[in-house]
């Protein structure tokens, strides 16, 4: 890149020296705009959820009727987590979801959720929607297309 002028993102982190490469920028970029966008998804925190819980209650939502075991729904989730079981836990504490202990594993756990975590969901739905749709409304449908793919094959290639 040169001596030439700072980028945005320099700008953004307040960082005078040039990145060591285009690669270190982007990935720092990818970093950056996933932080920038999670806090924008933090207003699901205001409907008595983390975005955690509210991914599992969607995870259980397009699953139903059938429950779903703890294990599953983790590898469903959108950001992995260690801490599965203090996750449903806490929403089966809230009520937004129930367990029954597996007939034949009595380690492994099946959730549903509930007609209140439904509920939720429904309350959710278009404040979600109508934050997602303007995450991105900068950029126009081919872009978002780009958008996808590039962050898929970045994601396998570390899959």
């Amino acid at each position: 890149m040169g001596m030439g002028k700072r980028t945005t993102l320099q700008k953004e982190i307040g960082q005078k020296k040039p990145f060591r490469s285009r690669n270190q920028e982007a990935v720092i970029a990818i970093v950056r705009t996933a932080d920038v966008l999670k806090r924008r998804f933090r207003m699901v925190e205001s409907f008595g959820v983390t975005g955690q819980q509210y991914n599992v209650l969607r995870i259980l939502r397009g699953a139903r009727p059938e429950p779903l075991p703890t294990m599953e729904i983790a590898k469903r989730m959108i950001e992995k987590t260690p801490g599965i079981t203090g996750l449903m836990d806490r929403l089966e504490e809230k009520g937004l979801v129930t367990r029954v202990r597996d007939a034949d594993d009595r380690r492994c756990s099946r959730c549903s959720i509930t007609q209140k975590g439904l509920d939720l969901l429904a309350e959710m739905d278009a404040p979600v929607t109508n934050a997602e749709e303007e995450a991105l409304s900068v950029l126009d449908a081919a872009d978002v297309n780009r958008l996808i793919d590039i962050l898929a094959a970045v994601r396998a290639h570390h899959d």
